[in-house]
C-alpha cells in the first residue's frame, strides 16, 4: 500500500524555476519529479536519506502495459486477415 505523498508549496526565483524546468525536460522528467530527484540525490550524498524511502521511478514515460489478460484473444494480435477491421474497405470507391 502506497503512502500519500506530501504536498509542498515552494517559492522559487523565476530564473531558477526556468533553469530547473529546462533541465527536467532534458532528463524527460516533470519539474516536480526532477526537484524530488535532486533532493533525494542531495540527501543521499550527505548521508541523510532515510533507509525506508521508496525508489523513485526513472526518467521518461513508464513502459506500456497491456490491459488484456494473458491468454485472451486481443483483436490486434491476430495474424488472420479476415479478423482485421479495416474501416477503409467501404470507402475504396471514394475519391476515384
Amino acid at each position: 500500500m502506497a503512502t500519500e505523498r506530501k504536498k509542498l508549496l515552494l517559492r522559487l526565483d523565476p530564473a531558477v524555476h526556468d533553469a530547473l524546468a529546462r533541465w527536467a525536460g532534458d532528463e524527460l522528467r516533470s519539474t516536480n519529479a526532477h526537484i524530488e530527484y535532486l533532493l533525494r540525490r542531495a540527501l543521499a550524498d550527505a548521508g541523510r536519506l532515510p533507509g525506508g524511502v521508496g525508489r523513485i521511478r526513472g526518467p521518461g514515460r513508464p513502459p506500456a502495459t497491456s490491459d488484456v489478460p494473458e491468454g485472451s484473444n486481443d483483436p490486434g494480435d491476430s495474424d488472420d486477415p479476415e479478423d482485421s477491421n479495416d474501416s477503409n474497405d467501404s470507402n475504396d470507391s471514394e475519391g476515384q
